[in-house]
């Protein structure tokens, strides 16, 4: 599932390809995905020019002059990239938004967990889908402070407590794991037993391991995708996700890996308290 990171890459991408470009006609090619297009709201979007892009959690924001975004969420499976206008349709591609540079932005989604919607840029906070949002992991609100207060009067596990979205956003199942072994963290260790200098070493990991996967592309485990198909590398830099069994490279222990809240867990035992 494309994460914080792999949104990021995908906006750094597209950026430069969108900006000042003008969307020539909007193509609606079904009813919806985890929820129904809104087909008008989407179509409003022809023959305006797109103003600038940004991202907001694992949500990636398109905004439009007049004052419209278009909000595109990945899902499990979705992929979001530029081909050339004559590229003749995906299976499963969605949505297309043709460029007058004659290319055509497509929205491809398989398994149809992705969401994509247009509204008012002024009304975007407010809206039932950003409202709840926590602090963004790489912005300056994100403090070992701020996550010491949030966690005071909890008990439960630190992995879980850094993936909860109204916490922090984006740091999602592999990228948890990974922070937590950079900053030698257990990650069933209840949040009531990390003292200060303990969360100053987690809000470090945590912005070190997002910067590194997004300097190397991202995570491309079976879909991801930037916006000109190309994949990510930062698989090849992880330290315990999916290496269950392998030598930790910083200690020499077998890693191991269990089963919380539903998601694997990858963790060193020798090294990780």
């Amino acid at each position: 599932m494309p994460e914080l990171p792999e949104v990021e890459v995908l906006r750094r991408s597209l950026k430069p390809r969108l900006v000042r470009q003008a969307v020539e006609r909007v193509e609606v090619l079904s009813p919806g995905l985890r929820e129904p297009f809104d087909h008008r709201a989407l179509k409003r979007l022809a023959g305006r020019s797109i103003g600038g892009l940004r991202r907001r959690a694992k949500y990636l924001l398109i905004d439009f002059e007049g004052g419209s975004t278009l909000v595109i969420h990945l899902g499990m499976s979705g992929r979001f990239t530029i081909v050339a206008h004559d590229e003749p349709a995906a299976p499963h591609e969605h949505l297309a938004f043709h460029l007058a540079t004659s290319e055509r932005l497509r929205l491809v989604d398989p398994r149809r967990f992705g969401l994509a919607f247009a509204l008012p840029t002024a009304k975007l906070e407010d809206d039932r889908h950003f409202a709840h949002l926590g602090v963004e992991p790489l912005g300056s609100k994100l403090t070992a402070d701020h996550l010491r207060c949030l966690a005071s009067n909890r008990r439960g596990p630190i992995k879980s407590f850094l993936m909860d979205a109204r916490i922090v956003v984006g740091v999602g199942n592999i990228y948890a794991s990974e922070a937590l072994w950079r900053a030698r963290v257990h990650p069933r260790r209840s949040v009531a037993r990390i003292g200060q200098g303990t969360w100053e070493r987690l809000t470090d990991s945590v912005r070190a391991v997002l910067g590194q996967a997004i300097e190397e592309g991202g995570t491309t485990l079976n879909d991801f995708a930037d916006g000109e198909g190309n994949a990510g590398y930062f698989q090849v830099s992880l330290a315990v996700y999916g290496r269950e069994g392998e030598p930790c490279v910083r200690c020499g222990r077998d890693l191991r890996r269990f089963v919380q809240t539903g998601r694997s867990t990858f963790y060193c035992p020798g090294c990780q308290h």
